[in-house]
């Protein structure tokens, strides 16, 4: 969810000089003024990444490692600057810029640089083919060229420079198009990896509105792009017309099964914190609970509970609000006409459920009972700060609602029963399941994490994580072989013959049980 490249120019031409305002959306005060780039400059920044990625692949993983690695003490040594700069365009509290983004991007700058030399090595293999005998078959990986990354505004940093740190890592040159809502993030990276050695021209970020994105597309060579399913769709038609690949983390609205069995304490605190952390504004957030019946009133209650106790309002410092604001204010319009649209149709509202009066945009943590699928809240993505919370006959039940989505991104399970907690998530269609644990696997940068459905295309961490921004090349080499193959012109009937009673030899005793 999160990025729109759709939204208007304001009227701005291709080659005006049209400013982007940013603002801090827990106060509504302006933060910022940017000029925004216009077509011809995003041509020019795609050929001067052109230029620079030739050298910047000679590196070798070695060379570009190291400055990477300096990337990564560079984001400790400016800690406070990082946080200050993502706390002012978001309106995150201090602590999820500390964990989800500062700590994502210090571990993903040390991963990309000690595991790209192992996931892009040169692999040699053996075929099966008794055909191929005396032949050598190697696999080796080559950057793509120029890597186009546009990003979402609920992480400015780990969901937009994060999805760079392979690419680079990769021997590409970069570009990153960060939403117009939060350029400041992207930038600040920006001037971070220029102090620590990047040559110009490696990594730029692009700073405009959604549609600038279009044209970004046409240019590059791969396509990243974090955000919303829709958008998700327009930007893979974009880039079928000049066959430019992509990778797409979109939508979600990920299930979380409580079981009877499960340890309520663990479910009802991981519920809470999963759904509201950043403001319910995660792709992996959870978006809707499903409780067995006999301990839903219980589970209900201690939600409900947490969540009434969580403190609200324009970030400070450390442990001064557990929620902060909306990053983009218009997405309050849809958390809010989900809730009343699951009051309308029999939801009950146990704590929260309406708007903040105040300067920025901020909605109430709130949790929703009663609710079913033919509620907004249980179908359609929020991206908000609300738990529904809906009651199951037994793990069946459970199972079947889960996978009542176009949505499959993530999805979690509770139960102090790890063999039936495996069972339940093996039968649940979504790129990723934790049990006993929720989102947990995005720390674990070696797994891939991606999603079913129209939740995505492709992955990012792991192995495909990078490969992803390679090109493949087979090469074969030939050692000894005759002047002339057995099948090669001219034919002959005594030697197709031979070659076919070769083959029946060879595949003909198989099992036919």
């Amino acid at each position: 969810m999160a990025t729109t490249i759709t939204e208007k120019q304001n009227g701005g031409s291709a080659g005006s000089a049209e400013e982007i305002e940013v603002f801090n959306p827990a106060t509504g005060k302006l933060v910022t003024t940017l000029p925004a780039c216009s077509p011809e400059q995003v041509v020019e920044m795609v050929a001067r990444a052109r230029r620079a990625q030739v050298a910047w692949h000679e590196l070798g993983f070695e060379g570009r490692g190291k400055i990477l690695r300096r990337a990564q003490k560079w984001l400790l040594d400016n800690s406070d600057r990082v946080l200050d700069t993502v706390v002012s365009e978001t309106g995150k509290t201090r602590e999820d810029v500390a964990v989800a983004e500062l700590g994502y991007m210090c571990a993903a700058f040390g991963f990309w640089a000690k595991k790209a030399p192992k996931y892009l090595a040169e692999e040699k293999l053996r075929s099966s083919s008794p055909f191929l005998i005396g032949r050598k078959l190697m696999v080796r990986y080559e950057p793509v060229g120029v890597a186009g990354i546009i990003g979402p505004w609920n992480y400015p940093l780990s969901n937009s420079v994060g999805d760079a740190i392979p690419a680079l890592a990769a021997g590409n040159s970069v570009i990153v198009k960060p939403s117009s809502v939060t350029p400041l993030s992207s930038l600040l990276m920006e001037e971070g990896l220029r102090e620590c050695g990047i040559p110009d021209g490696v990594f730029q970020v692009l700073v405009g509105r959604g549609p600038i994105g279009l044209t970004l597309i046409d240019e590059v060579d791969f396509v990243m792009f974090t955000g919303s399913t829709e958008t998700g769709k327009t930007v893979m038609e974009r880039a079928a017309k000049t066959l430019t690949p992509v990778s797409l983390e979109l939508g979600g609205k990920d299930p979380l099964i409580v079981l009877a069995d499960a340890n309520l304490e663990r479910a009802a605190n991981s519920a809470v914190y999963w759904s509201m952390q950043n403001a319910g504004q995660t792709c992996i957030s959870v978006e809707r609970v499903y409780v067995e019946e006999p301990v839903y009133d219980q589970f209900v209650s201690l939600v409900t509970d947490r969540v009434r106790s969580l403190r609200q309002g324009v970030p400070g410092g450390f442990g001064s609000v557990e929620v902060g604001s909306f990053i983009n204010p218009p997405q309050a319009d849809i958390v809010e006409a989900h809730v009343e649209d699951a009051v309308k149709k029999g939801a009950r509202v146990t704590t929260g459920g309406k708007r903040l009066e105040a300067d920025g945009a901020f909605f109430q943590p709130t949790v929703l009972t009663g609710v079913d699928h033919s509620m907004e809240c249980m179908t359609e993505e929020t991206f908000g700060p609300t738990l529904p919370v809906m009651k199951v006959a037994d793990v069946e039940e459970a199972i079947t609602l889960a996978n009542d989505s176009p949505y499959g991104l993530q999805a979690s399970v509770y139960t102090r029963d790890l063999e039936k907690g495996e069972a339940v998530a093996r039968r649940l269609h979504a790129g990723t399941v934790t049990v006993n644990d929720t989102v947990a696997n995005y720390s674990a940068l070696e797994v891939p994490m991606g999603g079913w459905k129209t939740s995505g295309v492709g992955v990012r961490h792991g192995a495909d994580g990078i490969r992803k921004y390679a090109k493949r090349q087979t090469i074969l080499l030939t050692r000894f072989a005759l002047n002339k193959e057995l099948y090669q012109f001219p034919y002959a009937a005594f030697r197709s013959e031979l070659l076919v009673k070769f083959v029946k030899l060879l595949y003909g005793r198989g099992d036919r049980s």
